[in-house]
């Protein structure tokens, strides 16, 4: 190799070393990139190089999404709209053994679809669903596995955050991402679900049912709140529209499209249906409440993204403002919940922002350098087939998981594989589904750097929400999941019609 190209792989060992001593990424990759960068190409081109990442990274169209999925997913936090959600899940699966358990990772995924935050999810789940589950003497292992994998799924689930940065690293639409990423999010909920409730229905004690008297308090609870009466004429007129796009989904399931009118009578019924229960029964009308708004706001923001309708920018400042308009008429929009939401927002997007350019500038001096070309002409010359190639990618990727967050493999890391990956060849898929599968792969993989040390920061954050639980406690519930997630990965692999059947289906 070549001097420079020697300077480029000490940077890459050096960054690694420095990162597992504990230094904090965004600043070591910024100081690794000036300093050998200055040695290498010299103080006036590296200046350059970081001038035009940093100036590249403001005018990209797409990041402005970011601090607005943020902010929809902390304000509707501070509308108390997930304890709501909880609840009515809480109280409407009573009678399920280890309903608690159904109840945190349905939280988590409808949630997860509102923001793309974990943090903010897995301490809310803790401060929500922990003490209920102590109470109940539910397994301290499961439950917290549960609360932590559950939180995880904000960082796959669309509006994520980090398929956000990696559409325009990858040169992908970020509604093809986000249509990729939902097959694989709803199929490892739905493996959580199985496996806490196998375990619940073999050992009943690690997830008994809620006793009469707490689900008499749970009824109580919800049909005794004074809710005010915007909130009830919203709560009715999103029953409706659930209720009339559920009747033409399968309605059209079963008959032409070109039929416009087949879905006409269906649509009545079940939104009179709807409505009457609404009107009548106040229980129905408290789980409604808790399910129905915030899920009009995830299917409105959502559906305008993966029908192409909207960009994400657009839709995310159309999230924004109906969480904003949604805390309004919960009446629990203030100041201090706007401040608190606000300072979250800004907090949490600086975090992500300023580690995406400093990984870019990273990036662009390690290119320049010339040893990822090195790296990706090894990776090419590898005697396997494309297939083993693949594979030996998300082995990777999965490795350097552990020390690192997500901005810096996809900003760092991915560039150098993807020359790679455009390369390869699958019978039946064309290059943009090879590249959108394999964005689903990568973000399955990256999911479980929230769930694997020395990082795991969904630990910390049930830690802190729940000190009764042990950290070694909630890494043993963590790893559990993590292999649920690692046989996801391998199933999304082997059957990628898992990630793209969604996007085909919207073409």
């Amino acid at each position: 190799m070549s001097l420079n190209e020697t300077l480029g792989a000490i940077m890459l060992f050096g960054m690694v070393a420095v990162i597992f001593i504990g230094f904090p990424i965004s600043f070591t990759l910024l100081f690794l990139a000036l300093v050998f960068g200055g040695f290498g190409l010299g103080v006036a081109q590296t200046f350059d190089l970081a001038y035009l990442q940093i100036w590249g990274t403001m005018k990209d169209e797409i990041l402005p999404a970011v601090p607005l999925f943020i902010f929809m997913g902390y304000m509707t936090e501070q509308a108390g709209l997930m304890e709501r959600l909880f609840g009515a899940l809480r109280s409407l699966l009573a009678p399920v053994r280890g309903s608690l358990y159904l109840a945190v990772i349905l939280t988590a995924t409808i949630f997860a679809m509102a923001t793309g935050i974990v943090g903010a999810a897995v301490t809310v789940l803790g401060i929500m669903a922990g003490p209920m589950m102590i109470k109940a003497k539910y397994d301290g292992r499961l439950s917290s596995g549960a609360i932590a994998a559950g939180g995880t799924l904000g960082i796959l689930v669309p509006p994520s955050v980090m398929l956000v940065v990696m559409g325009p690293t990858m040169g992908v639409p970020v509604n093809l991402l986000y249509s990729a990423a939902m097959g694989p999010g709803l199929v490892l909920a739905g493996c959580y679900i199985i496996y806490t409730l196998g375990r619940s229905l073999l050992n009943p004690s690690l997830g008994p049912p809620m006793t009469m008297e707490e689900r008499k308090e749970a009824y109580h609870a919800m049909t005794t709140e004074r809710v005010g009466a915007p909130v009830l004429v919203l709560g009715f007129l999103c029953v409706i529209v659930i209720a009339a796009l559920l009747a033409y989904v399968l309605a059209t399931a079963a008959v032409s499209k070109s039929v416009t009118l087949a879905w006409a009578i269906p649509t009545v019924i079940l939104a009179a249906v709807a409505g009457l229960l609404y009107v009548k029964y106040a229980y129905f009308r408290a789980i409604m409440l808790g399910v129905a708004p915030l899920s009009a706001l995830i299917g409105f923001t959502l559906g305008t993204i993966l029908g192409g309708l909207a960009t994400p920018t657009e839709a995310a400042s159309c999230g924004a403002f109906g969480a904003l308009l949604l805390a309004l008429l919960y009446q629990r929009l203030d100041f201090t919940s706007f401040k608190n939401a606000c300072i979250g927002t800004m907090t949490t997007t600086a975090m992500v922002l300023f580690l995406a350019v400093a990984s870019n500038v990273f990036g662009a001096v390690f290119t320049k350098l010339g040893t990822a070309t090195v790296i990706t002409n090894a990776l090419i010359a590898v005697p396997l087939d494309d297939a083993w190639k693949l594979v030996l990618i998300m082995v990777l990727i999965f490795v350097l998981g552990w020390p690192f967050e997500w901005p810096a493999i996809i900003l760092v890391f991915l560039p150098i594989f993807m020359p790679v990956v455009e390369r390869l060849k699958f019978t039946g898929m064309t290059k943009l589904e090879l590249l959108v599968w394999f964005g689903a792969l990568v973000a399955v993989n990256l999911q479980t750097a929230f769930l694997s040390p020395p990082v795991a920061m969904s630990a910390y954050y049930l830690r802190n929400v729940v000190p009764q639980w042990s950290l070694a406690t909630i890494y043993r519930g963590m790893a559990d999941y993590m292999i649920i997630q690692c046989v996801v990965l391998v199933g999304l692999f082997f059957f990628p019609d898992i990630a793209l059947w969604l996007m085909r289906a919207l073409r």
